[in-house]
């Protein structure tokens, strides 16, 4: 998930309740909330060395674990070497309930990234496996305004504090209901409508005062909310996931080819539409699957269908010495579902292995697939 839903959640859960358990445990939340995407730092290694790290160790339980064990260790050192130069006062902070918040909090982290598509490899470093939620976008506008509403009812008491959440409130509809539709991203007009209508009845629960007769109330509800939020998606998935199998298994048999596996991910801000990637003994088959339609007449013909053949003969040859290249070897490892194809370049004197991950990107788009494609030459087969 992005950082500001990590941050939410840290918040709410500190407004929730854990911030009484010692001074200090609110700022002990949000850094536990973010603390495992401190794998940032292998950016500085280039992007290929980043994306073999990225939810790496530090996503693993093991990982997770000493994260959340060393952030209230080092605010408990802090507290004392504060406390000495105040003239040996007693720190403030109580150890115990610094760990326990972080525990708690550091913890959503991986489950929250386990939620989408991009997937989390917990059992690291002993084994390396991807695993996939799912039920999540990468970005979800519910869980920021349903984290973010309660946040905001129960930290702006102060008029800046209300203008830095009207400021973040913009930003994050610009972010929702403007950019994707420039970009083309298409998603129910409903959704923006809510979007706006939850934005209204907040400033509406501002103005009444709600946080002040319900307290931290209203983070729990908030939490509860994501639980069953994961719950809804999570029977809406198996229902697309279900239909998904039976469509690829149509369009796999007049292919006269044998289905291997089959995910269905989640688009944004419409729960009743899910991206298809199928993979058969000769081809993966991307494809949009509806709730809302019928499903004989996706087995008909899936909406969207897109077919990116396997390499046979030569063309798999060369696809097979392109993997050898290091880069390649870091992104067949991180792509769910990988295509390949084969491109002429240069008259023929050198040829490109084009690799792509079908859940973000297609072969060719190298400039705007960023990480998620990679374009090795390699010389022609004698």
């Amino acid at each position: 998930m992005d950082n500001l839903t990590h941050t939410l959640v840290g918040l709410t859960a500190a407004k929730a309740g854990l911030e009484r358990l010692s001074p200090g445990a609110t700022a002990v939340c949000l850094l536990a909330a973010n603390a495992p995407d401190a794998d940032i730092v292998a950016a500085f290694g280039g992007s290929w060395f980043y994306l073999k790290h990225h939810r790496g160790i530090t996503h693993s339980i093991v990982g997770t674990l000493a994260i959340a064990l060393v952030i209230p260790l080092l605010f408990y050192a802090g507290d004392r070497i504060v406390a000495r130069f105040r003239g040996g006062t007693a720190p403030r902070v109580r150890l115990g309930g610094l760990v326990i918040a972080s525990l708690l909090v550091s913890a959503s982290h991986p489950l929250m990234d386990w939620t989408n598509n991009y997937g989390v490899r917990p059992l690291l470093p002993w084994d390396g496996r991807w695993f996939y939620g799912d039920l999540v976008y990468i970005v979800d506008p519910w869980l920021w305004l349903s984290l973010g509403g309660a946040s905001f009812l129960l930290t702006a008491k102060a008029r800046w504090r209300s203008v830095a959440w009207g400021a973040l409130a913009l930003l994050a509809t610009v972010a929702f209901v403007v950019l994707p539709v420039r970009a083309g991203m298409g998603y129910p007009v409903a959704s923006r409508a809510l979007w706006l209508a939850w934005l209204v009845a907040l400033v509406c629960a501002h103005q009444f005062k709600l946080a002040s007769r319900r307290g931290n109330r209203i983070a729990l509800a908030a939490l509860a909310f994501v639980v069953v939020y994961w719950g809804a998606l999570g029977l809406l998935h198996g229902r697309a996931l279900a239909r998904a199998e039976a469509s690829a298994g149509a369009e796999a048999a007049r292919q006269k080819e044998s289905v291997l596996r089959v995910a269905a991910m989640p688009s944004l801000a419409d729960p009743t539409r899910w991206r298809v990637l199928a993979e058969t003994d000769r081809a993966v088959y991307r494809f949009e699957t509806s709730l809302l339609s019928r499903a004989g007449e996706e087995r008909a013909r899936p909406d969207g269908l897109t077919r990116f053949e396997k390499p046979q003969g030569e063309a798999a040859e060369l696809a097979a010495r392109a993997a050898g290249d290091e880069r390649a070897k870091i992104f067949l490892d991180f792509a769910r579902f990988p295509a390949v194809r084969v491109e002429t370049q240069n008259c023929a004197a050198e040829l490109l292995v084009q690799f792509a991950d079908l859940r973000f990107t297609e072969p060719g788009a190298t400039r705007r697939g960023g990480n998620f494609s990679l374009e090795v030459p390699v010389p022609p087969v004698r």
